[in-house]
């Protein structure tokens, strides 16, 4: 997961654009209720690792998804995947970190956001960092040059309306090969790495509206569902 733009506001629903970018041969699931012991979770789920870099607790609102960060790319053999951590943000909330085994494990930044504030955690291979985000509009980035991306395009999103606005804005321009552009195409010794997805979420209590795409810069390849909590069924 390379950029993730958050809406919040209390008494508001909370929404998200969420846009992926992955090796292409690296396989994935649309999202879905993938995981059994958490039938109210629904997220699309990485191939080979089985966890997720986006999901959502439709019962609570929450929704959790993390980033790599630059610093320490590659894990030590043996470290848990950084796909484990959605799941544990949506579960656990602030206290995912109590159900974490970080030793060993890539840096990365952890997004949560909830009906009750937006959090994120940065964790440099060594160190994690916590930050509390004001109310409003924030682009969150995997970091390095791709810090470019919100002073380029953080005040567009600020002004546009959610979910047509930021939808518009992803379809403004193709796959570019420019850390700093919203979506992204990079090829280098034969290997692709390019944005693979796109999602828009709102999310409340109970309630979740979700569109994905695997082309999100093109019109009509968006897909709508709407899913409601299972709790008290």
């Amino acid at each position: 997961m390379c950029t993730v733009v958050v809406r919040w506001s209390a008494g508001r629903p909370v929404r998200v654009l969420a846009l992926r970018d992955e090796l292409t041969t690296r396989g994935f699931d649309d999202p879905g209720r993938w995981w059994p012991e958490l039938p109210d979770v629904v997220g699309g789920r990485d191939s080979a690792a089985g966890g997720t870099w986006c999901a959502t607790d439709v019962g609570t609102g929450v929704s959790a998804l993390v980033l790599n960060r630059p610093q320490k790319p590659t894990a030590e053999p043996g470290a848990a995947s950084r796909g484990v951590l959605p799941l544990l943000g949506v579960t656990h909330g602030p206290d995912w970190l109590a159900q974490a085994q970080l030793e060993g494990m890539a840096s990365f930044r952890l997004v949560l956001a909830a009906p009750d504030g937006l959090t994120t955690w940065d964790f440099d291979g060594e160190s994690l960092t916590t930050t509390a985000h004001a109310e409003g509009t924030t682009m969150i980035t995997s970091g390095g040059p791709e810090d470019r991306k919100a002073d380029r395009h953080l005040p567009a999103f600020t002004a546009a309306d959610a979910p047509d606005g930021w939808r518009a804005l992803v379809q403004s321009a193709p796959p570019q090969d420019d850390p700093g552009a919203l979506v992204v195409r990079h090829e280098e010794d034969g290997m692709v790495f390019a944005t693979v997805c796109g999602q828009l979420l709102e999310a409340r209590p109970g309630a979740l509206r979700l569109e994905f795409s695997r082309r999100p810069w093109t019109a009509g390849s968006w897909q709508v569902t709407d899913l409601a909590t299972t709790r008290g069924r």
